[in-house]
This record gives structure tokens, C-alpha cells and sequence, in this order.
């Protein structure tokens, strides 16, 4: 898998690329990240990608040429499954989400800054909107940094156990249930008894009304697919 990253702050990205799953995705040869500043796609002199928005206003807004200029050209070299663009107001990121992504072969993710990129941009050159939440960040280089991690721990061969993923949060609609490692007792806490009893069937069903009873309380917005 490759994914391309363009940004106004490539520096922002090398302490996460080089460390835990995405150093690892990538040392492991599963992964490519390519990192693209936007600054080198402008035509003017001082390299600004940035410009008053007609109408008025507070903050500034990514040109439109910038980015055409940026992702045409990428897109002579090869053929992306998904060009994402990572903004607070688009669909929350979800795991089935993420799971697609995992599957494709090349990936470009583009991340906004300032007021955010001229709306021309946005419906010429993306195929999907991605937020990590409700919320707004200075720019979309953490949520981009989110998004590659989510995709990256999916690929086959990255994580050490390939069967991890499968149980985390949101693989099956549930939240994972309570987990628990050495010492079996904790200031008068104990491991409940059926994780020690070596009964495969007793844990999964314990694990699974531990997930329902979990998402419930937390999550119940999860649950209501599956009970109607």
C-alpha cells in the first residue's frame, strides 16, 4: 500500500511515521508514506498556497490551483483508489471505514489549514470527506496522522498477532470488553474467575455480554442496529 500525503507542515509528520505501527508498516515493506508540501506546487514566488476569501471575512482559504496543480500531477504517476480529504465537517471516521481503506493500493490524503480550501477544491478533486470528530484542530495533519494509523495497523503482516485487530473496539459493533493481565490480584482486586478457568467457551460468551453490557453503557447508539 501507498499512501501520499500532502501538507502544508511535512515536518509535523516524522516523529509518527517513525515510531510504533506506521515505522513498523513501513520497515516491514507493507507500507509506503510519502510525505508532499503543497508549497511546492504554488506558482508565485514566496510560495503561499493561501488568499482572502471573497465576501469578507476572518482567516484565509487554500487556493484552488495549488491543489490542482499538486494532485494532477501525482495523479500522472499513478492511479488512487480514494483521494481523501481530512475536515471537520464530514462523516466521522468509523472501523468499517478504515477497514476499506486498509484495502486499497494507493491512497492520497490532503490536509486543509487556515479557513480551509476553496469549495471549487473540494468538488473537483476528493472522492471522500473524513473528520475525526465534532470538533476543530488548527489543521488536518493530526486527523490525517489518525486516519494513517487506523489504516496502517490493518495491513497484513504489521501487527504481530494478525488476529489483534480483529478484536478491537468496533470490529463486530461492539465495544472490546475488560481486560486483564499478571498479577491475578491487585490491592484486593481480582481477575474474574472465568478469564483463569482455561474454558474456551465460558470466556467467549463471558467476553461477549462483557462487550454487549460495555457498549450499552457507553456506546448505546451501536446497539440499536442490532436489536432492531
Amino acid at each position: 500500500m501507498r499512501i501520499d500525503i500532502v501538507t502544508l507542515f511535512p515536518e509535523m509528520f516524522e516523529g509518527f511515521l517513525n515510531y510504533s505501527i506506521p515505522h513498523r508498516a513501513q520497515t516491514k515493506g507493507r507500507a509506503e508514506v510519502v510525505l508532499h508540501n503543497l508549497r511546492d506546487y504554488s506558482l508565485r514566488k514566496n510560495r503561499s498556497v493561501d488568499d482572502y476569501p471573497y465576501g469578507g471575512g476572518a482567516g484565509m482559504v487554500i487556493g484552488v490551483e495549488p491543489i490542482a496543480n499538486c494532485i494532477e500531477h501525482l495523479e500522472r504517476e499513478r492511479r488512487y483508489a480514494e483521494k481523501v480529504f481530512v475536515t471537520p465537517d464530514a462523516p466521522v471516521l468509523d472501523q468499517p471505514t478504515a477497514n476499506r481503506l486498509s484495502l486499497c493500493d494507493n491512497l492520497l490524503i490532503f490536509c486543509g489549514h487556515y479557513k480551509g480550501i476553496d469549495e471549487r477544491a473540494r468538488q473537483l478533486f476528493f472522492t471522500q470527506e473524513i473528520s475525526i470528530g465534532d470538533y476543530v484542530l488548527s489543521g488536518g495533519e493530526l486527523a490525517a496522522a489518525v486516519l494513517t494509523d487506523a489504516v496502517l495497523r490493518l495491513l497484513p503482516g504489521v501487527l504481530n498477532d494478525e488476529t489483534s485487530a480483529l478484536s478491537d473496539s468496533f470490529q463486530d459493533g461492539l465495544l472490546t470488553p475488560p481486560i486483564y493481565t499478571r498479577p491475578e490480584e491487585f490491592r484486593g482486586h481480582r481477575v474474574p474467575e472465568v478469564l483463569l478457568s482455561g474454558h474456551d467457551g465460558k470466556i467467549r460468551q463471558w467476553r461477549y455480554e462483557q462487550a454487549v453490557e460495555k457498549t450499552r453503557r457507553l456506546k448505546p447508539e451501536l446497539l440499536a442496529g442490532m436489536e432492531e
